[in-house]
């Protein structure tokens, strides 16, 4: 996984917010994370963190090479080595470490940013010593042969074409930003990398990049959770200790980004953009510059929620804007400062640039006010708060401060240093950074709009000296040589959460399950009604009854409902499934009350005033034509039109450009008056909050809530008939297509509902599933191939998908049908099953781990009907599924004789070998896509 620092807010989710008379709430804090530090003689640095109150552990670690430090001539260097990392060492066969994280209940990942690469697991505390013995067989003798070079170049290759190609704005984020900002420092060359480098590297370039960078006082140990310091420091000492420190100097990036003498503009151009979008950027700071945290509030105050500067002038008030977005990028090396916008359907990218740099101008023109400044504090303190929620966002938190700026203190330190930042200061920085003549501006339309005769230009790989590598290389030990694995130690215990429940005299059910000391509450208010509830005609009706909600009030306008909200550092959300409504808050717990009463009157007041209607849904039209741009966004739209055609869920959620428009304000208010009342709603609260606090907050804010006398309508029982059915959505230029097998599935309440979710698990529910070891790990045909199981209260849905080239399609369709058929035939091996179950049991536990993930848990069980005593019975019921339990769900569900295929792509590319498959298809241009329609068409 590569990452840039370019940070898009997606201003059409319903985020929430803030106090709107500048009556600012203080400033908050964020404990400081307690960590021990010992440097080993070889220069590996070491960071520990004890928390006893989790059964895990995560260890990481973190390397300085990243993305800036590829040769050149071969971008994409540091992160296509990421990939590679996870493969062969001399005592660990391929794929070794999946069985050391996944099979045991645990998960590893990676991250290449433009300073460091980072390399994480979290797994039960008992599997700590194996860990560490792990990560130094990577750090030490990491096996780098042909196979795996060729193997895993042709997955990033699948990364980028569906993170990047695919996507309607990926060129311009992922490869047009960079380029545009940087002219001499390597930070311009693209994290993912291109193709054609991709393409000439070689063998010996990559063994080069190994030695020179992946060595002990290039790196950082980190490790938070549940262990004793004595025998860490021991096996530390045992396992990297001995791992020799080079005698070459490291290699560091000496390139000094010279000072803009002018304004630029850099126009660029990409296939299936539905809307203009133009980006202004600056240089910047690095991360440690004592500029950075008034260059974080800056960044905060223009585009952090709904009352920021952007979201409210562009998207709220001039409506020029569906999407806007800042970032201050502070990396090693001095970065830079974006503003941008995705710009509302008929506006351009001219008017686009004079909204930002308008914005800019109040900036350097005069200070922030107080209100405006403690609620961009209290949005940062929040926010670290949240990710200091996890032994890895610990972790990660002093990774990332050693990263950027050297020391791992900085975690703690910058909490402090933004807490000093003064209104002056941002206004100085803006000044300082932000000079309208010094701004590079970034356009971005589609390939229509090249003007005639201009051509795209192309860049080949500059032609560089090979690179021959000399030094020792590295190969698999025979069997009967490798060392082993160190022994797993006695488990810990998990404490699960008592939850508590009451009912309320009005019939609202109230769940409170205390599941931490860190100062965050989560609550979320779930409505037993979603799109089955859509009146005809009308697909999207609840999900946009649902957005409303925060929008206005009988006494609070939108915009004060955001500013109060994120005043108070908390984040608001509301939204709609095909089961269910919700609308949650998350806030630190010395706010809780102030943000109870703005989640009881959005949720009992909504105003549904006819103009916010009217912004909402333009939005929603904008967000559209982006995501019928894309073919995973495409596919996955219309598997509900396809699998459940004909019954209350057999449309799309989200609503069709053609629905939208004919909702109307006293349509919701109907919707909201017959489904939006407290005999059937529940509230959860989870977090910082004892049981009788919380059931106090609950009568508070919810207890005069009156139910209206009329009896609610019936749920409907929903039984849809699986049937064979291929349908293309032919999306000319695309970077990729997606290929979705879908059919209904199980209700949640079915007793096959263990056998289920285990089988699903085998099949696609982890990287190590027989989904991704077929199509991307064997093959390398894509990012990753997955399927899901969602059960619900009468009925379900069964999907299993993955993106690939255009002309593979047919051949992943093949792959994913040839897994079901497997797994309906052949009882899965018993090692085989007790691994996935472990990835089960592994996530549950993890997600009751945070107030957001154990609000989730207890809200579904109470949704559908389950008794929230099951989180103490899962593990066991999990464990209990046998092999042909599993076998026989799949036979049963699983066939793929009578699947909907759907696949969004370009067709031209493979229609002969999908033809010659399934003659009997159907193609529609995407532009003549109907989800309203019962054939997909729209009439012409």
């Amino acid at each position: 996984m590569f990452a840039r620092l370019t940070r898009l807010a997606l201003s059409l989710a319903v985020l929430a917010a803030p106090l709107a008379a500048p009556l600012a709430a203080r400033a908050a804090e964020a404990p400081p994370i307690q960590y021990r530090e010992r440097v080993l003689e070889n220069g590996l640095r070491v960071l520990s963190s004890v928390d006893e109150t989790t059964p895990n552990v995560t260890v990481q670690v973190w390397y300085g090479v990243g993305s800036k430090d590829d040769p050149e001539g071969r971008s994409g260097f540091a992160h296509l080595f990421e990939h590679m990392m996870f493969k062969t060492t001399r005592n660990m066969p391929s794929e070794t470490l999946d069985r050391m994280t996944e099979d045991v209940g645990g998960f590893n990942n990676a991250s290449t940013w433009d300073d460091f690469t980072n390399y994480y697991e979290v797994v039960p505390a008992n599997h700590l010593e194996r860990l560490l013995w792990a990560e130094a067989e990577r750090m030490g003798s990491l096996v780098v042969d042909e196979a795996i070079f060729a193997s895993e170049r042709d997955v990033v290759k699948e990364e980028l074409r569906q993170r990047v190609l695919a996507s309607p704005y990926g060129r311009l984020f992922a490869l047009m930003l960079p380029k545009a900002t940087y002219q001499a420092h390597p930070y311009k060359r693209p994290g993912i990398g291109s193709i054609a480098e991709l393409d000439a590297a070689t063998i010996d370039d990559v063994r080069a990049f190994h030695e020179a960078y992946y060595r002990p006082d290039n790196a950082v140990l980190i490790v938070v959770g549940n262990f004793e310091p004595a025998k860490f420091d021991a096996w530390v000492d045992k396992y990297f200790a001995g791992i020799e420190k080079p005698q070459a100097p490291l290699k560091r990036v000496t390139a000094v980004e010279p000072p803009r003498t002018g304004p630029g503009v850099y126009r660029g151009y990409g296939p299936n953009v539905p809307l203009p979008a133009v980006v202004l950027t600056w240089l910047g700071a690095a991360a440690d510059s004592p500029d950075a945290p008034a260059l974080k509030v800056l960044d905060a105050i223009l585009s952090s929620g709904k009352s920021s500067r952007l979201y409210n002038a562009l998207v709220y008030e001039q409506q020029v804007a569906v999407e806007v977005m800042s970032t201050a990028d502070l990396p090693q090396q001095p970065g830079m400062i974006a503003l941008g916008a995705i710009m509302s359907s008929g506006e351009s990218v001219e008017t686009g640039e004079q909204a930002l740099l308008a914005q800019v101008a109040r900036l350097r023109d005069a200070p922030p006010s107080e209100a405006e400044l403690n609620e961009a504090k209290n949005e940062l303190t929040a926010a670290e708060l949240r990710e200091r929620e996890t032994v890895d966002g610990r972790a990660f938190a002093l990774g990332y401060a050693w990263a950027t700026e050297g020391d791992p203190a900085a975690a703690n330190e910058n909490l402090a240093a933004l807490q000093a930042v003064t209104a002056a200061d941002v206004q100085r920085v803006a000044q300082k950074y932000l000079d309208p003549q010094r701004r590079m501006t970034i356009t971005y339309r589609s390939e229509d709009a090249r003007p005639e005769g201009e051509a795209e230009a192309e860049e080949a790989p500059p032609a560089v000296e090979a690179v021959r590598y000399e030094g020792d290389i590295v190969t698999l030990a025979p069997e009967g040589e490798r060392e082993p694995p160190p022994p797993v130690a006695e488990a810990i215990s998990p404490t699960l959460p008592k939850p508590a429940e009451t009912t309320l005299a009005n019939g609202l059910r109230v769940i409170v399950a205390r599941s931490s000391d860190l100062p965050l509450v989560s609550g979320a208010l779930i409505v037993k009604a979603g799109a089955w509830a859509d009146p005809e005609g009308q697909a999207g009706a609840m999900s946009m009854t649902a957005n409303m909600l925060p929008e206005g009030t009988a006494t609070r306008t939108a915009p004060q409902i955001a500013q109060e909200i994120e005043a108070l550092g908390a984040v608001l959300s509301a939204s709609a499934g095909l089961e269910s409504s919700s609308v949650g808050v998350t806030v630190m717990s010395d706010k809780v009350a102030p943000a109870f009463a703005i989640l009881s009157d959005v949720v009992r007041n909504p105003a549904f005033a006819a103009e916010e209607l009217e912004r909402q849904t333009a939005q929603a039209l904008d967000a559209l034509a982006v995501a019928y741009e894309d073919p995973g966004q495409l596919a996955a739209m219309t598997a509900a039109p396809v699998i459940f055609a004909g019954t209350p869920f057999g449309h799309a959620a989200d609503g069709t450009p053609a629905s939208l428009q004919k909702l109307t304000p006293d349509g919701l208010r109907a919707l909201h008056g017959t489904y939006f009342r407290p005999d059937n709603a529940i509230l959860v609260l989870t977090g910082d909050i004892s049981p009788e606090a919380g059931f106090a907050l609950a009568r508070q804010a919810f207890g005069d809530w009156q139910a209206p006398s009329a009896p609610l309508p019936p749920q409907p029982q929903v039984a849809p008939q699986a049937q064979r059915k291929v349908v293309v959505i032919d999306l000319p230029g695309t970077g990729q297509a997606a290929v979705r097998l879908a059919k209904p599935a199980i209700a949640r309440g079915s007793e096959a509902y263990y056998p289920g979710i285990v089988a699903n698990t085998v099949l696609g529910g982890s990287y190590s599933a027989r989904l991704n070891q077929e199509i991307r790990i064997k093959r390398g045909l894509s990012y990753g191939a997955s399927s899901s199981l969602s059960a619900r209260r009468t009925t379900g849905a069964f999907q299993a998908q993955a993106q690939t080239k255009n002309e593979s399609a047919p051949e992943v369709m093949d792959l994913i049908a040839a897994e079901l058929d497997k797994l309906g035939a052949t009882p899965a091996p018993p090692e085989e099953l007790k691994a996935r179950k472990s990835v089960l049991v592994g996530a549950f536990g993890r997600a009751m781990g945070t107030a957001g993930g154990l609000g989730g848990v207890l809200g579904e069980l109470a949704l559908q009907g389950v008794p929230l005593d099951e989180i103490a019975v899962y593990t066991a019921r999990v464990e209990a599924v046998t092999p042909d339990q599993v076998r026989r769900f799949a036979e049963a569900h699983l066939a793929p004789e009578d699947a909907a295929v759907i696949i969004a792509g370009d067709f031209s590319a493979f229609e002969a070998g999908l033809r010659a498959r399934e003659p009997d298809l159907t193609v529609i241009p995407a532009d003549q896509l109907d989800l309203d329609s019962a054939t997909l068409r729209a009439v012409e």
